[in-house]
């Protein structure tokens, strides 16, 4: 399979409608194992749209098939989300969205790449190491006293 050249999503962009589909089927089976439950719950068109406003939303192919949102913090650059449609993974898109990821922080001038996982997804902990990315910490949700979320990073 062929991957389509990613796509830089404008705040007023028609296409945010099916980037929040993919996201919400996306992070569907992850309802009822993690807690506290994602914020994928309450995504919205206009808090997509917000997203392209103070970082990037990009997507392969249309609908799209994969999606990254992505947000400079300090000196690195923040993945906030990243979704694959569950029929099209083991394809390479994962890879291109990290690559991309990587191209846009080396463009910022900036080190390192960060995300953010869920404690309870050690799947999703395997996948992002493949991608070279290493556990830094683990941090709680407010309200809770035990680790709620891993931080991974790697080095642009």
């Amino acid at each position: 399979m062929s991957i389509s050249a990613p796509v830089q999503h404008a705040p007023d962009d028609a296409g945010l409608a099916d980037v929040l589909d993919l996201v919400r089927r996306s992070f569907a089976y992850m309802d009822g194992r993690i807690d506290p439950p994602s914020s994928v719950n309450r995504l919205t068109i206009d808090a997509i749209a917000g997203a392209c406003r103070i970082g990037e939303v990009w997507s392969i192919s249309a609908p799209p098939d994969a999606c990254i949102f992505m947000q400079e913090r300090a000196d690195r650059l923040l993945i906030s989300k990243m979704a694959v449609a569950s029929e099209r993974r083991r394809r390479g898109l994962g890879r291109a969205l990290i690559s991309l990821a990587m191209t846009r922080a080396q463009s910022m001038g900036l080190k390192e790449l960060e995300l953010e996982t869920r404690v309870e997804l050690d799947d999703n902990h395997r996948s992002f190491e493949r991608l070279g990315f290493h556990e830094v910490e683990r941090r709680a949700h407010a309200g809770y006293r035990r680790p709620t979320y891993v931080v991974m990073r790697r080095a642009v």
